[in-house]
């Protein structure tokens, strides 16, 4: 049975790299769900009207889209995308009723409180106490962070832009390499280091220092379990960036006292598996001197469902 045009909704997370559209149905179920290269449209306009188009032409009535930015005003432009778009016009263009356009990892913090058991997956911690805040983190194209709290109304979301805190270091390695990198940018956030183009960083700067040629590898070669296993330098620069993400994930748990856990979302840890769960990141996590022991009851899992704003976005539809 087809459905109901009058109750058919959109919801989209769109990134740096990819622009990821669904259709939710009457009943709340996200259907439909596909990814598109950001690269290969001239606009969010023109990847929206093919998504559309390839489903049927369907005409939904309401939309809610996760944009990895601060969408503060009606002209939004993304942070590592060239994409701008207007959100009124936007509207108009799809035959929208309502459209809402939110950061993504508002969308991402929304979808926590309703991720089930094999959702997500477990690395350390006690059990979570489920009336504390939650906070959101994720490295992908950027790094996004948000946290999600229970209020009377229902979960509420705050979103920030955590990703571009000042990243400190945690022991003198990471300062020699935090130390470079401070001559070729302004400021070395979080998200220099915590990244796709971070891990980059990273592996040139761990040559650099050790006087040993890039070998010029992508992120995704990086984290490849084969060249980790031929290039020490490889290896080293994801084993820093687990521990650089859980330096930054102990902080953003203590500012928001997030005994309620702490989710790893984005492209990027999930794909490591075993090698995250092996890694110093937990470790590093807990080591905030005399508040070790009230980090290690605060659980952190990472986010394994595909598509997981998605689901956040469909969660607002209903308050839009």
């Amino acid at each position: 049975m087809a459905i109901i045009e009058r109750s058919l909704a959109l919801v989209g997370d769109i990134g740096a790299t990819n622009a990821r559209f669904a259709l939710v149905g009457p009943n709340g179920d996200i259907a439909h769900a596909a990814t598109y290269l950001c690269e290969d449209h001239p606009s969010l306009a023109d990847a929206l009207a093919a998504y559309l188009r390839n489903h049927d032409g369907a005409k939904p009535l309401r939309a809610v889209l996760a944009v990895a930015t601060s969408p503060q005003a009606d002209q939004v432009s993304f942070t590592n995308n060239p994409w701008t778009f207007s959100v009124a016009a936007l509207k108009t263009q799809l035959g929208l009723q309502r459209l809402a356009v939110i950061n993504d990892f508002h969308a991402n913090a929304l979808a926590v409180p309703h991720l089930t058991g094999s959702d997500v997956r477990k690395v350390g911690g006690g059990e979570p106490d489920t009336d504390a805040p939650m906070g959101v983190i994720g490295p992908g194209s950027g790094l996004g962070v948000s946290a999600v709290a229970a209020s009377n109304s229902g979960y509420v979301a705050l979103p920030g832009e955590g990703g571009h805190v000042t990243m400190p270091a945690g022991n003198d390695e990471e300062a020699g390499v935090i130390a470079l990198l401070r001559h070729r940018f302004d400021h070395v956030s979080a998200e220099r280091v915590l990244s796709g183009p971070g891990l980059v960083n990273l592996y040139n700067a761990l040559c650099e220092l050790g006087g040993q040629p890039s070998a010029g590898f992508t992120a995704a070669q990086i984290t490849d379990p084969k060249t980790m296993a031929e290039d020490t330098r490889a290896s080293r620069a994801v084993s820093m960036f687990c521990a650089m993400l859980g330096t930054v994930a102990g902080n953003l748990a203590l500012t928001l006292g997030a005994r309620g856990g702490i989710y790893i979302a984005g492209g990027i840890v999930p794909k490591l598996g075993d090698a995250f769960t092996q890694s110093p990141f937990r470790d590093r996590f807990e080591d905030k001197g005399r508040f070790g022991p009230y980090l290690a009851a605060i659980p952190t899992y990472v986010v394994v469902r595909p598509h997981a704003a998605l689901l956040g976005a469909a969660k607002l539809l209903d308050a839009n």
